[in-house]
């Protein structure tokens, strides 16, 4: 099968059966978007979300936040991995975000990698989910799913994965296909025991083909 055949397959089945597809943190700005995505680093949205809403009535803004401690602000995040490293970043990214950006998250993917906790991937789902740019995220589900498929081939790292996806994806799919691709590794195309019986991309993923 052709890479574009695979790839018109998989995004047009996804069109049509998962029209909408959006992240499972909760938030309501881009402040707490970027709060829950640097919490979510290796650790599952859902935790993340039973401990949020104490941490944003406690930090409502960045404002709040710079002027608090790495060492308060780890009483309220305890339960997730890396707290203490996250308290870090949480506070030292307020700073920042009050002093250099006036508090408000920048869109731009380079201006977001200043932040403490913000790395490629991080910035690249702020870009997409806030200001609706096509920067494609890759997680752990993202870059085993595209492999598995075959939608990439061979990647070795998410930057790689992330570059074949955007090369092929047209832009306009690229903020919800970040999605698609997460939700479908999540619950279907899972690292353990994939239910490939009942996956319905089986006519397009290169995984179930070699299988038979």
């Amino acid at each position: 099968m052709r890479k574009e055949e695979r790839y018109k397959g998989v995004l047009d089945w996804f069109q049509a059966n998962v029209p909408v597809a959006e992240t499972e943190l909760h938030y309501n700005n881009p402040y707490e978007l970027l709060v829950a995505v640097i919490l979510s680093a290796q650790c599952t949205d859902k935790r993340v979300n039973m401990i949020t809403p104490a941490l944003f009535e406690a930090f409502p803004t960045p404002e709040v936040m710079a002027v608090s401690t790495p060492e308060v602000v780890y009483e309220y995040i305890k339960s997730v991995s890396y707290p203490n490293n996250k308290a870090k970043h949480l506070v030292g990214m307020a700073k920042i975000l009050v002093e250099e950006f006036k508090g408000i998250v920048p869109s731009d993917i380079k201006e977001l990698q200043k932040l403490p906790g913000v790395g490629r991937k991080t910035a690249n789902v702020i870009a997409s989910v806030v200001y609706d740019k096509p920067a494609m995220a890759v997680d752990t589900h993202v870059f085993r799913v595209s492999n598995r498929i075959g939608l990439t081939v061979n990647s070795k790292t998410p930057l790689e994965t992330e570059k074949e996806l955007t090369k092929h994806i047209p832009k306009s799919l690229i903020p919800i296909a970040h999605h698609w691709l997460i939700l479908h590794g999540r619950y279907v195309c899972t690292a353990r025991n994939p239910k490939c019986e009942s996956c319905e991309l089986k006519p397009w993923c290169n995984y179930f083909l070699h299988q038979k």
